[in-house]
């Protein structure tokens, strides 16, 4: 049975190394970021099961990337490291969507069970995740990140497959541009905003019979977009930017 991939996001490096290395004895493989940027780059290329996050990092604080993970990633769980004194963070952390908390300093006995615990409750939601999804035609294998039309094999970016599993994901929702950059492309993307634009336009000469008149990826008029998991071509507010 493959290991659960846990992230560590914490900017002093002697805490980041005490928990991976209890973590790594408990059995689960663990990466490591020292900055909420870092961390949320790697959850875009690793998608882990777990996060332990600190509340107090630099730049981009603990409170915002828990944010952005329920925003963009509800199945990764989460797991807060406070200070004594941080009550409100704390607060705060759970209010957005945090699983869990461990307060500094802590046993790491404590920790490991917390984690456990959460990966328990929370695993439905996560193998649920990694479905394979099917919208008509089209089939989305999320775990071996391929995608079919009609059996055959449609070759993608790594970029294309990203947006588009991160519309399956959550099919029938609207995103507008900055949303779907800061979720795809992460937050601290600083190119032309519609690279969006062009890269829904290439997913639709791919997926589409006809990419003028798309079933399934669909514009909401001056709003943004989103995936119709029904298919109704035509269908209300399927016209494009």
């Amino acid at each position: 049975m493959d290991r659960e991939l846990l992230l560590i996001i914490e900017d002093e490096e002697a805490i980041a190394e005490f928990v991976r290395l209890n973590l790594e004895r408990a059995g689960f493989r663990v990466v490591c970021a020292a900055s909420g940027e870092e961390g949320l780059a790697l959850v875009r290329r690793e998608t882990p099961a777990l996060i332990v996050l600190d509340l107090r990092l630099p730049g981009m604080d603990g409170l915002e990337v828990c944010r952005h993970l329920r925003r963009f990633h509800p199945e990764i769980a989460v797991v807060m490291l406070t200070a004594r004194g941080q009550a409100l963070d704390r607060v705060r952390g759970l209010e957005l969507g945090a699983d869990d908390y461990v307060t500094k300093p802590f046993d790491p006995r404590e920790l490991v069970a917390r984690v456990q615990a959460v990966l328990r409750r929370t695993r439905p939601e996560r193998e649920a995740a990694r479905e394979e999804r099917r919208f008509g035609r089209l089939h989305l294998d999320l775990r071996r990140r391929r995608v079919r039309k009609d059996g055959r094999t449609v070759e993608l970016t790594p970029r294309e497959f990203e947006l588009l599993a991160f519309l399956a994901g959550r099919p029938g929702r609207v995103f507008s541009r900055d949303e779907l950059l800061d979720a795809v492309w992460g937050p601290d993307y600083e190119g032309d905003p519609k690279t969006v634009d062009v890269h829904i336009h290439r997913l639709r000469e791919k997926l589409e019979d006809d990419p003028a008149r798309p079933v399934h990826l669909q514009t909401a008029w001056g709003v943004g977009y989103y995936l119709d998991p029904g298919g109704e071509e035509g269908g209300p507010g399927s016209r494009r930017f």
